[in-house]
């Protein structure tokens, strides 16, 4: 879920930048060090919008900028346990497929996309079905839930987001509007 938090930080600003302590220098120091960054409190960083308040300079030893605490706004990505997100298919594997969910990816594990059997066509990147003839690859809509999350802040790679898309109304957009489809011809 994207949210709009006020945050606290500290921020150093460099020697050259000293004559220039602005509200914009001092978003622009913040966006470098905090957008993409991941917090296991506020979820990833997506955007540092505002700052209201940049505090008096504290100067350290050996060390040369002068260091600001600020408060600021900022857009951030934490995803929720049990939210339904629609996201895109961005790579698919032997095991699943990793769907790009706002900033971050989860993985679609492949017993958890469909009840069919699904096999790997590695040529193709696509997970496909013999039974339905079905197919799940690179750039395919999904409406998923997040049901597990692990948030790494030192590495924010390594944190790992499980999904699953076997309930009804989860699942690949055009097999979804087929269901749809399908139920609006048994009810007419």
């Amino acid at each position: 879920m994207y949210k709009r938090v006020r945050l606290k930080d500290t921020v150093e600003v460099p020697p050259r930048n000293l004559a220039d302590v602005t509200e914009e220098r001092v978003r622009a120091l913040l966006q470098d060090k905090l957008e993409g960054r991941m917090d296991e409190d506020v979820g990833s960083v997506v955007s540092v919008v505002d700052v209201h308040d940049i505090g008096d300079g504290a100067v350290l030893p050996n060390r040369p900028g002068v260091y600001y605490e600020t408060e600021f706004d900022a857009i951030t990505y934490d995803p929720d346990m049990q939210e339904v997100v629609d996201g895109t298919v961005v790579e698919v594997v032997e095991f699943g497929a990793f769907v790009g969910i706002g900033p971050i990816d989860g993985l679609l594990h492949v017993s958890q996309i469909s009840n069919e059997y699904l096999a790997y066509d590695g040529e193709n990147q696509q997970l496909a079905s013999s039974d339905s003839n079905r197919t799940l690859g690179v750039d395919d809509a999904v409406r998923v839930r997040i049901v597990t999350k692990s948030i790494d802040e030192r590495n924010p790679r390594d944190s790992k987001i499980g999904l699953t898309a076997k309930q009804p109304g989860l699942g690949k957009h055009e097999w979804l509007a087929e269901e749809y489809e399908g139920r609006q011809e048994e009810e007419a």
